[in-house]
């Protein structure tokens, strides 16, 4: 079967934040910093990932996305205060900024007026730290210059001294706040210097915050709203048991949010059981990817259509009628139950018409793709069903099913020195044994999915090529 298509458009979550909630910290209240989230359209998730998935290549262990990420917040650098909009990641680790002076920004069509720029002379606190800031992909993408301290603003909170990037030369239009380990700073992984005090780091050591952990919750597929919670759990966001994994080491230290996976379960049958898969949160990934020989196997069940040279997977969007729900198993008892339509994608024309197979059947994107040599990577469509607090101060992952959209707000303050609270550990945590960068089986499974995926795939080429080119005009 053929898809009939003009050109597509993907929606996905791409949240704004219109405020700070700061709550009073009289009489004992949690110190908690909670941000709302909101959700728009991005054009092309498939391509988006794939050049995150470039920077996992080789060995630059850096995981930073300058290209374009999923949450954003409103802030003011500097002094006087210039408006930036900062897209929030998971997967790295500095705030960097782009520059009104550098060639991209200085194009006619000023691809960084939606996202904004920081001009360094401008500003009054503003002081030079070194020249080590230098975020590459393997094909030569990314930005470079300065990391300076400046000033942070939002919503009434002020922290001075902040370091960050400025990129001088920049390949994004994207300004980006990473909020992962500290110790995968670039500066730190490319330079070898020590690591700074990062947004959730500064806040912590300023005392806004109890500690640099945080929990996440995007809410549903088809809710705006979501949230992340510096410093804290929000009880009214999950249901049944929270669960606390451990993070597992990269080389000999914590840089990224790995933990393993244990098996999965598409409706009531099973892939991949008793496996011990290294598998990645990246919230700044909007689609799953896993281990190539599962993909086959999913693709069968779901009977998806999959074209190997581009990346993209398409299901009958009936197929949640047949198949309620995929289970992602973790570390006994851990376990995260997605519903089959947060794992399908609408996609439409131009013209804003539902996308269909040649049998007239609706067509939905699927969530979930192969890996390749990449690593694993549970992405916005496995992490919209979870509530997950990312602890880097104890090494923690805790994991609980999400409640959609919840009306109600229970927030408590995370010690740094303790699991996340509500929390239980895992009474026999599993070690990955595959998928770790660098590690055993670290490059994954490079089998292509088999006749049940291939046979049934559009040529989407053309499509993304001229997406990208506009993109870049």
């Amino acid at each position: 079967m053929n898809l009939k298509m003009k050109l597509l458009t993907f929606t996905a979550l791409l949240p704004c934040v219109h405020g700070l909630s700061i709550p009073d910290r009289q009489d004992g209240s949690p110190r908690v910093l909670g941000l709302p989230l909101h959700r728009s359209q991005i054009r092309d998730p498939v391509t988006h990932d794939r050049n995150r998935m470039r920077k996992r290549d080789g060995t630059v262990n850096a995981t930073i996305d300058n290209l374009q990420t999923l949450y954003f917040l409103n802030a003011s650098l500097g002094t006087p205060p210039q408006n930036v909009r900062l897209h929030i990641d998971t997967g790295s680790s500095d705030l960097w900024v782009n520059t009104r002076s550098s060639q991209l920004c200085s194009m006619r069509k000023r691809p960084c007026a939606e996202s904004l720029v920081y001009t360094a002379n401008s500003s009054s606190t503003y002081k030079y730290v070194s020249s080590n800031f230098n975020i590459s992909y393997v094909d030569g993408s990314g930005a470079a210059g300065d990391y300076v301290t400046d000033t942070i603003s939002f919503s009434g909170v002020k922290l001075s001294s902040l370091q960050f990037g400025v990129g001088y030369e920049s390949t994004s239009e994207q300004n980006v706040l990473g909020i992962g380990y500290p110790s995968n700073e670039v500066q730190v992984v490319r330079s070898g210097l020590k690591p700074y005090d990062n947004l959730p780091a500064k806040m912590a050591a300023d005392g806004l915050i109890a500690s640099s952990a945080y929990s996440l919750w995007l809410n549903d597929l088809d809710s705006s709203t979501g949230e992340v919670l510096f410093g804290g759990v929000d009880r009214d966001r999950f249901r049944g048991s929270l669960i606390s994994l451990p993070i597992q080491k990269v080389g000999n230290g914590y840089s990224e949010f790995f933990i393993t996976m244990t098996g999965l379960d598409v409706g009531s049958k099973n892939v991949g059981k008793n496996m011990a898969l290294a598998v990645l949160l990246d919230s700044g990934s909007s689609l799953t990817y896993l281990p190539d020989s599962m993909v086959e196997s999913i693709y069968g069940m779901v009977e998806a259509s999959y074209d190997p040279s581009q990346g993209a997977a398409f299901v009958k969007c009936s197929v949640q009628q047949t198949i309620a729900s995929m289970t992602f198993n973790f570390s006994s008892p851990a376990s995260v139950t997605v519903p089959m339509n947060e794992m399908l994608i609408n996609v439409s024309d131009t013209e804003g018409e539902q996308l269909i197979f040649g049998n007239g059947e609706p067509a939905c994107l699927f969530g979930i793709l192969p890996a390749g040599k990449s690593s694993s990577v549970l992405g916005d469509t496995f992490l919209r069903s979870a509530y997950v607090v990312y602890d880097t101060e104890n090494n923690e992952i805790s994991l609980a099913n999400t409640i959609f959209n919840a009306t109600t707000s229970n927030q408590v303050e995370i010690n740094s020195k303790s699991t996340a609270p509500f929390a239980t550990k895992a009474s026999n945590p599993i070690t990955a044994t595959s998928g770790l960068p660098g590690g055993i089986n670290s490059k994954g499974n490079t089998q292509q999915p088999g006749n049940a995926a291939s046979s049934l795939a559009p040529s989407l080429t053309l499509l993304f090529v001229c997406m990208m080119a506009r993109a870049l005009i």
